[in-house]
């Protein structure tokens, strides 16, 4: 499960910044995940909650994971059709082939943080 060492990363990342900024204690994250991005938001979750239960001393106990789903989309470089792929290479449904540009639906980033 991949998305433990994900989360662990984010967390570091957040830490060092809150450490920056004077935020001592991180109450709330929020992450964009992509449909076709290959990580797991339930995967996430159950990782955020078991970093919270190994960091008390920086996640607060009532700390939240907002994670908000960017939709996947191509277009097909062939024939210009606009489509929801399933995967990254996935056949345009109008022409066949696998000529699809992915557009959006691969994002995995932090999009804030909340702490006091």
């Amino acid at each position: 499960m991949h998305e433990m060492s994900l989360m662990g990363d984010i967390l570091n990342i957040i830490q060092d910044d809150a450490d920056s900024k004077g935020v001592k204690i991180l109450q709330k994250v929020e992450l964009v995940v992509g449909e076709i991005s290959n990580v797991l938001p339930d995967a996430l979750r159950m990782a955020f909650e078991i970093f919270k239960e190994q960091n008390p001393h920086f996640i607060d106990s009532s700390a939240i994971l907002e994670i908000h789903i960017e939709a996947a989309r191509a277009e097909c470089v062939l024939c210009g059709s606009v489509y929801q792929p399933d995967q990254r290479i996935a056949l345009c449904p109008k022409c066949q082939m696998p000529s699809g540009k992915v557009t959006s639906g691969e994002a995995f980033q932090v999009l804030s943080y909340e702490g006091r």
